[in-house]
């Protein structure tokens, strides 16, 4: 782990590990757009460019899955990712939250807020994005994540 980003952002390292979840689309009126299970392995290597590598297993009760790897760059208190699908970059608030804003590539004039929250215990965690498309709210997504390592 690199040490000027856990002195900059001591509540990302509580992120460290594996983690299960659900992840919920809905509507600006509430409507149920998608759902699938979420794995995330989130990890702060020493070496390389990246301070941060998390690894995605999306899946599906139809069967469909998709996975994705992606890391981010540290610098001046920042993560900044630039990916295929999206870039932008994040940061963590005095309370320990995590923050996000980051601008879909793969999806023309959309971008999300996120929020992230670990519990107390390390043990589970709650993110919600606030999607927005050419300017107007667009969407929301809930995930409900538990640690599994």
């Amino acid at each position: 782990m690199k040490p000027d980003f856990a002195a900059a952002m001591p509540n990302m390292i509580r992120h460290q590990g594996e983690w299960e979840g659900t992840y919920r689309h809905l509507s600006r009126d509430g409507a149920l757009l998608d759902e699938h299970r979420m794995w995330t392995w989130c990890e702060f290597p020493d070496e390389g460019p990246f301070a941060y590598v998390q690894h995605n297993r999306l899946s599906w009760d139809d069967g469909r899955i998709a996975t994705y790897e992606f890391g981010g760059l540290y610098r001046d208190g920042r993560l900044y990712w630039d990916t295929d699908r999206f870039s932008g970059y994040g940061w963590e608030t005095g309370e320990g939250t995590l923050m996000l804003k980051l601008d879909r590539l793969d999806v023309p004039g959309a971008y999300y807020i996120e929020m992230i929250n670990i519990a107390p215990d390390n043990q589970t965690r709650a993110r919600t994005w606030q999607w927005f498309k050419d300017g107007r709210p667009w969407k929301r997504t809930l995930c409900d994540e538990w640690r599994v390592k």
